[in-house]
């Protein structure tokens, strides 16, 4: 029997509680987090209106650029319908579930993909994330908010937004999860 199978999924990579807070900040921003392939399906199988799709990890770009980038982002005046995101390295079926969505473009952690009927319609990669500051991922990602989405926004309100404080480990200080 393989042990790195659980339940039909894979174990995490990294100790779940040390990385309940990479997740928490995108979840208090009104994001709903996708754990498994059917809740993936759920989503963006004959999705209509727009998704946002965050892959999250737990790199330093996903630390200081694309979380913290997504959520400034999510402050804008227009936002996508749905507000998703999957873990790579966490949820590795809902991951690659995800991932089979994002045609065209080579799997990468983190990244974040807008959708429009099931379309991608802007995407950006682990290498447009790296070395970019939250306010660059933010103004690459509402120009794409504004030509494909019609939800009022913000995610949620300036004051909720402010409490919000994003977490900034990356995988080298994260222990791995317990055989």
């Amino acid at each position: 029997m393989n042990m790195n199978i659980v339940g039909g999924g894979f174990r995490p990579i990294y100790d779940p509680t040390a990385v309940q807070p990479m997740r928490e900040e995108l979840v208090k921003a009104g994001v709903q987090e996708l754990t498994t392939a059917q809740e993936v399906d759920a989503v963006l199988q004959a999705q209509k209106g727009t998704a946002l799709l965050i892959v999250n990890s737990v790199c330093g770009c996903a630390a200081g650029g694309a979380r913290p980038g997504a959520l400034v982002a999510l402050q804008h005046d227009v936002i996508p319908d749905q507000l998703t995101t999957v873990f790579a390295g966490q949820d590795r079926a809902a991951t690659d579930q995800a991932r089979s969505y994002i045609k065209n473009y080579p799997p990468s952690s983190p990244a974040i993909a807008l959708f429009k009927d099931g379309e991608v319609v802007a995407m950006l990669e682990r290498h447009q994330i790296e070395g970019r500051s939250p306010l660059e991922i933010a103004q690459a990602l509402t120009p794409a908010f504004d030509e494909h989405c019609t939800r009022p926004g913000p995610s949620i309100s300036r004051e909720e937004f402010e409490k919000i404080v994003p977490h900034q480990g990356c995988g080298s200080t994260i222990p791995k999860a317990e055989e």
